[in-house]
């Protein structure tokens, strides 16, 4: 295999794990039908609801994505800046708005896993040694726990469907 090969094959690989298609259940599934009177339930003994769990999720993965590409980028406050304090949404279409910018960020995120010229093993110039592969990782596995924890609190809300 040629080193570009194997580039190409991390790349697709990256973005594959990046859309969640891999070992766990994917964003859209973990969402999908979430009825809306259950949204801003926080089910006994968890501190988080689905509202809290997709808003984090949201701002987490662009606070990543505006690191990796904003040489002006300006670190958040953990944890009060990565958590809505409201556990209900204010109303449907910020749900929705999550949603979608969630959708956006995470595409963007795909984009820069393939585009070639970005060296993936290449330090972030404004970071201190973190590098574009080690964020692209750390989106993934965030990604997965939170959704993990989004299907675990869809079960106990009685709203979780596996065939979803």
């Amino acid at each position: 295999m040629t080193a570009s090969t194997t580039d190409n094959a991390l790349r697709k690989q990256l973005a594959a794990i990046l859309a969640s298609k891999e070992a766990h259940v994917d964003f859209d599934t973990a969402i999908a039908g979430m009825p809306a009177k259950d949204r801003g339930v926080r089910p006994e003994k968890l501190p988080y609801s689905a509202w809290q769990l997709l808003e984090h999720l949201r701002i987490a993965q662009h606070d990543i994505f505006d690191f990796c590409v904003n040489a002006d980028y300006e670190e958040m406050k953990w944890p009060d800046d990565y958590w809505p304090a409201s556990p209900e949404p204010p109303n449907d279409a910020a749900w929705e708005a999550s949603i979608r910018q969630y959708r956006e960020d995470r595409a963007a995120l795909e984009r820069l896993a393939l585009d070639t010229s970005v060296d993936l093993l290449a330090k972030i110039p404004h970071g201190s040694g973190q590098t574009y592969l080690r964020e692209l990782l750390l989106v993934a596995d965030h990604a997965a726990y939170h959704l993990g924890e989004l299907v675990i609190l869809r079960r106990l809300l009685g709203n979780w469907n596996a065939s979803t």
